[in-house]
């Protein structure tokens, strides 16, 4: 596992926005580059820096197909706060040359969900897999939508949310944790880090035990996360905020490992 402390949010983001890019351009297969892509507000950073290179000309979209972790159940594309409606908010609506057809989302609206959960796994499948999956963790360490002891080989399904879950996310549904949906589809951790890359960004205080849990703590159901620590490529961007409960002696080694890459 690779671990990179910057500074603060912002530079955080512009790290994982550089790294995203240069594997982008640096594919030079026949298919698509595919890309996994979260919701929260952990990415909008790197989105907003990713649109900005693809509008100066320095980054296209155009051999790009993006599939996303999750989307509420019940929820239509119209909702101001289906994930649907946040991607195409936050990010594809600012590319200049995002092909429609390559965008992949889930359809909350769905009537079959494990049709339609089985269908996005075999999408994926069509294209040789992901090459490079971004994403966010919660303050419980849940990637996607697979809330504390899913399994760590789950593929795409419906997901129940943990009351923990809705009361964070109702924020973003006036306050009311009881508007937000009770169930979710979302991608499974086996679907995750089956990717060739997996970037995870952890900014916060908030996630400082979320962080210390993904490198430090044992390969458990009860943080997701930590299933990071069995692939091959795996890479957390955060910031300096979330390595709060990290050992002094870790932190050290991160920053002793990414210093001698920059020599």
């Amino acid at each position: 596992m690779r671990v990179v402390i910057q500074d603060d949010y912002g530079k955080m983001c512009k790290w994982a926005a550089d790294h995203i890019a240069a594997a982008i351009r640096a594919h030079k297969e026949d298919r698509p580059f595919v890309l996994g892509l979260p919701t929260g507000s952990s990415p909008i950073g790197v989105y907003k820096e990713l649109a900005r290179m693809n509008q100066a000309g320095e980054l296209s979209f155009a051999n790009v197909v993006t599939f996303n972790m999750d989307e509420y159940l019940g929820l239509p594309h119209e909702h101001d706060q289906s994930y649907w409606y946040f991607m195409h908010d936050n990010f594809f609506d600012h590319l200049v040359d995002m092909k429609p057809e390559n965008i992949n989302i889930l359809n909350g609206m769905t009537e079959d969900p494990e049709a339609e959960c089985a269908a996005y796994e075999a999408k994926i499948a069509s294209y040789g897999g992901v090459d490079l999956f971004l994403g966010g963790i919660g303050v419980d360490g849940h990637l996607a939508f697979n809330e504390p002891f899913t399994s760590l080989s789950s593929r795409t399904g419906v997901r129940n949310l943990t009351t923990d879950t809705r009361i964070v996310n109702g924020r973003f549904f006036g306050g009311d944790p009881e508007k937000v949906p009770a169930q979710a589809l979302s991608v499974g951790i086996g679907t995750v880090t089956d990717s060739k890359e997996v970037l995870i960004l952890i900014s916060g205080h908030n996630k400082a035990r979320a962080l210390a849990a993904s490198v430090e703590g044992a390969v458990s159901q009860k943080w997701t996360c930590s299933a990071l620590q069995l692939h091959n490529n795996a890479i957390i961007a955060c910031d300096e905020a979330a390595c709060g409960e990290l050992t002094v002696d870790t932190y050290k080694y991160f920053l002793d490992i990414e210093r001698n890459e920059r020599l």
